[in-house]
């Protein structure tokens, strides 16, 4: 087998004890042996390692150096999503087990197979023949790959207990914004306007589905064998249970198409902006029509859904401004950050104005 075109020697800040992970799952899972170890470069929170056996490939996840178990880095809840999950969801990776030892790594993480297959990036690979006919078949299965999330039944699955009731619109707008205020650096705007707009125009919840928290085209597994055919959806850390159309609104933030402008194409990290692609409204008006829920104030969606991915990057540019990592590619997400209030001011101006 092939090391996955992202996954690269592991960086010395985010190295572990190889020995004492393979000890834990030789006595946790039967699997012996010494693996090879490589670090997938692919996230910006949680550390994501391949585990290389000689006759399978797993995955490892943990927190970074020194995280705390907050929502984006517990362990035991991403694990136990997912294994909940699994048997109304065919798309999540199998579990192989959660260590809760912090001897063995220093922090909990948990072990799952590697799907096999293709994850599109910026660039994908020629072989995939991605002409606009099987562009657009793809763009709707990954759609339809969100429509049949949010169709499973929380309460049938067990995972009601990541509920907490209605009020979830006003949750993730409050909770979001003092975020971005704790990690609020100085070179970036305070996003006053922007919050008091979504405080003030947020809408009350449509419904209370399983949610992602993170669906990007760059999250898709898709078959090895059918490149058109989705196989799997990774990074389930911010899934719980909430108001499905502000999974739509937090997925859609990451969706650059065609004609955005210079500086949006220029953040882009998955291939939506190819020929055949759905736009984002496009994107919207099909998820409605699959799922029979009315979308009548999607700016607000899309304005909070870039207000939230500019607080994940503030997020992650806080950990480099105060030296809590070293990885270089993140010492310019201020000018991101930047980026994006003022396309959050933009829109909510022409929504006032009655343009959008």
């Amino acid at each position: 087998m092939t090391i996955p075109d992202n996954a690269r020697a592991v960086r010395d800040e985010d190295a572990f004890d190889v020995a004492a992970v393979a000890a834990w799952l030789g006595e946790h899972a039967g699997i012996t042996g010494l693996p090879e170890v490589h670090q997938f470069s692919g996230g910006a929170s949680n550390l994501t390692y391949l585990l290389r056996y000689p006759d399978r490939d797993l995955v490892l996840r943990r927190p970074p150096v020194g995280a705390k178990p907050s929502s984006g880095h517990d362990m035991v809840r991403e694990y136990r999503i997912q294994s909940l999950l699994a048997p109304a969801y065919r798309y999540v990776p199998r579990m192989v087990g959660l260590c809760t030892d912090h001897s063995v790594l220093g922090s909990d993480f948990y072990v799952m197979e590697r799907v096999p297959g293709t994850i599109l990036r910026a660039n994908p690979p020629a072989e995939l023949d991605l002409t606009p006919e099987r562009t657009r078949t793809l763009c709707l299965r990954i759609v339809d790959l969100l429509v049949e999330l949010h169709g499973v039944d929380p309460a049938a699955t067990g995972l009601s207990e990541f509920s907490r009731g209605s009020g979830y619109v006003a949750r993730q707008v409050s909770g979001w914004t003092a975020r971005f205020e704790k990690a609020r650096t100085e070179n970036v705007p305070d996003f006053a306007r922007v919050t008091k707009w979504l405080n003030d125009t947020q809408p009350a919840d449509v419904a209370s589905a399983v949610i992602h928290g993170d669906f990007r085209l760059d999250n898709v597994v898709l078959d090895e064998n059918d490149p058109l055919q989705p196989a799997a959806v990774l990074d389930w850390e911010l899934a719980t249970v909430g108001d499905p159309l502000m999974d739509l609104g937090s997925s859609l933030a990451y969706w650059v198409q065609a004609d955005d402008d210079p500086m949006l194409l220029a953040t882009k990290r998955q291939p939506s902006d190819l020929p055949g692609m759905l736009t984002r409204r496009e994107i919207v008006d099909y998820y409605s029509s699959k799922t029979g829920l009315a979308v009548d104030n999607w700016g607000f969606y899309e304005v909070f859904g870039l207000f939230r991915l500019a607080v994940i990057a503030q997020q992650i540019y806080y950990r480099y401004h105060h030296g809590q990592t070293t990885n270089p590619a993140f010492k310019d997400f201020w000018v991101i950050v930047g980026y994006l209030d003022s396309r959050c001011n933009k829109l909510i101006d022409d929504i006032e104005a009655g343009r959008a």
